[in-house]
């Protein structure tokens, strides 16, 4: 197995290429740990690639089998699945239902809310629903 690492050409994105026969699985799990300290997320909007900043998405949704991004001004899909995006193990962020993946920093305050369910503001003032099977967690993480 040959090793490359090359400085890329000025104005030339940071790529990682990898051409394996057959991917260990251990492999697999070192590239996502890689990928989540980076703190950055690919969306995409209009045609466009973008790079998110983890601190910028106050939360993850999935609708009708897409993913997206909520952000601080744009709303962004991913290629990822809800369930890759929690297996990238980002601190900060919390499922909080079958559908919803939150930044917990983004979190302003938590109430309860019907049938055993909570809601939680964001700091832009949007409001999710936790689910009851999510609410133990979400509390843990909250230190109440």
């Amino acid at each position: 197995m040959r090793i490359l690492i090359e400085a890329p050409k000025p104005g030339e994105e940071d790529t990682v290429i990898i051409k394996y026969h057959d991917i260990p699985t251990d492999l697999i799990d070192l590239l996502r740990n890689f990928k989540s300290s980076t703190g950055l997320l690919v969306g995409y909007k209009n045609n466009q690639t973008h790079k998110m900043s983890t601190t910028d998405i106050y939360y993850i949704d999935s609708v009708d089998n897409k993913t997206f991004a909520y952000c601080t001004k744009d709303v962004y899909e991913l290629k990822e699945k809800l369930y890759e995006v929690e297996e990238l193990n980002l601190k900060e962020f919390l499922r909080i239902s079958k559908s919803t993946i939150v930044n917990i920093k983004k979190v302003e305050y938590i109430k309860p809310a019907l049938a055993g369910r909570f809601e939680a503001t964001l700091s832009n003032n949007e409001k999710v629903i936790v689910s009851r099977s999510y609410v133990k967690e979400l509390k843990k993480a909250f230190g109440v």
